[in-house]
């Protein structure tokens, strides 16, 4: 079965364009072109991935990641957003809301494959590990991408799941911002050391009292202690 990548955009061209570029690299696109049909079709057909736009009729791109982050059936579908609105604080709460990844129009259809790719890839890399990390009260299966603290679930996205993996996996060693964003987001050229934060700070909301785990090294980066 092919990989199911949803598309929302209420501008024809770019769902032709991206649609024809999806197809290319061996995906198969869903279309929606305002946030009330993204949101059914994401609930129905649980795509491994959604590309979506920040400007749409009726419901807009933040809202949209909004509930699809807070309903358990679609929380964990990688989100990248795309958007026109290159101010850094729009950036910021993009991510703030769940989202994986942003890309600025005008933006390079190849280099919204490459980053869908890095996306799934990261996604999927966790499959193979067949392995539980257990430190404290924190338990994280890596096979089936689930986190609980102290019996309870947390519902974390992709991203956030594989940025505790990371740092729990590498327990007691600093990891800088840098470090993480290539290992986490894939960047080869790391210039945005807000999206770790961003995260960061998401992760620790929901881990709760857990979060004293995850200890900030100024001016470097983070460490997950072993004891909290």
């Amino acid at each position: 079965m092919k990989t199911k990548i949803l598309v929302v955009d209420d501008e024809p061209d770019a769902l032709e364009v991206l649609g024809f570029k999806l197809r290319e690299a061996g995906y198969t696109p869903i279309f929606a072109k305002d946030g009330t049909r993204a949101i059914a079709i994401a609930r129905d057909e649980r795509p491994d991935l959604i590309v979506l736009d920040l400007m749409l009729p009726e419901v807009d791109g933040l809202e949209v990641c909004k509930i699809l982050r807070r309903d358990a059936s679609t929380a964990s579908i990688p989100i990248i957003m795309l958007t026109a609105r290159a101010a850094e604080m729009d950036r910021v709460l993009g991510l703030e809301l769940g989202a994986d990844d942003y890309v600025t129009k005008p933006f390079s259809p190849r280099e919204l494959v490459i980053r869908i790719r890095k996306q799934l890839t990261r996604v999927r890399s966790g499959d193979d590990q067949g392995n539980q990390l257990r430190i404290g009260e924190i338990q994280i299966d890596v096979p089936r991408h689930v986190v609980q603290v102290s019996g309870r679930g947390v519902t974390l996205t992709a991203t956030e799941f594989k940025l505790l993996e990371i740092l729990a996996r590498r327990r007691g060693r600093v990891q800088s911002r840098d470090r993480l964003l290539q290992d986490v987001w894939g960047y080869e050229n790391p210039i945005d050391s807000r999206t770790v934060d961003t995260h960061m700070r998401r992760l620790r909301e929901k881990l709760g009292t857990a979060a004293d785990h995850l200890e900030t090294v100024r001016g470097v980066g983070y460490r997950f202690a072993a004891e909290a």
